[in-house]
């Protein structure tokens, strides 16, 4: 199964956003942030998962009849890999692009479900232009990098809020005027 089939699937790629922020999970765990997906259902994702190295059991532990295990993500195989994303055709790309916010969607759908008043808490979307050379654009990425490598290693806390990144960064088209 390449990755993005692996990763893109809808269920899956829930299971994989639910480690973000370096969260180690039992499957009960799991099951409770993704309570709308039938048990059955979620087990056999996460095997997929394990079994293609996505997910890896750090912990397990034996209570009542069976053994609970803990998983963490290993992010670097949590990503579609550079040679498949060159052999990607125009329509694999779209389709990929599709799976991605329509993961969005249903994650925004799922938080405004649980918080029907949106923006109190920090959460926004919006949408920008820069005009920038291609050494400035790199110099950005780069800062953009550097900050949310920054973050990306902050530990869990009492005070600490779990919040979930998107980007999305396209070059406008060309206007000839």
């Amino acid at each position: 199964m390449s990755s993005a089939d692996l990763l893109l699937h809808p269920v899956r790629l829930r299971i994989v956003k639910a480690f973000l922020g370096d969260r180690a999970l039992t499957t009960a765990q799991i099951a409770a942030e993704l309570d709308d997906v039938p048990t059955p259902s979620l087990y056999r994702h996460i095997a997929t998962l394990t079994r293609a190295g996505v997910l890896q059991v750090v912990a397990e532990r034996q209570g009542r009849g069976s053994v609970e295990k803990t998983y963490t993500l290993r992010l670097l195989a949590a990503r579609l890999q550079p040679d498949e994303i060159e052999s990607m055709s125009l329509e694999d790309h779209t389709q990929a692009f599709m799976a991605y916010i329509a993961g969005l969607l249903a994650d925004f759908d799922r938080y405004l479900a649980h918080d029907p008043a949106p923006g109190h808490d920090g959460a926004d979307y919006r949408v920008g232009a820069m005009w920038l050379t291609d050494a400035e654009y790199a110099d950005f990425l780069t800062d953009l990098t550097a900050l949310l490598r920054s973050r990306l290693t902050n530990k869990p806390t009492k005070n600490r809020h779990r919040r979930v990144a998107y980007q999305v960064l396209l070059p406008a088209p060309e206007n000839p005027h």
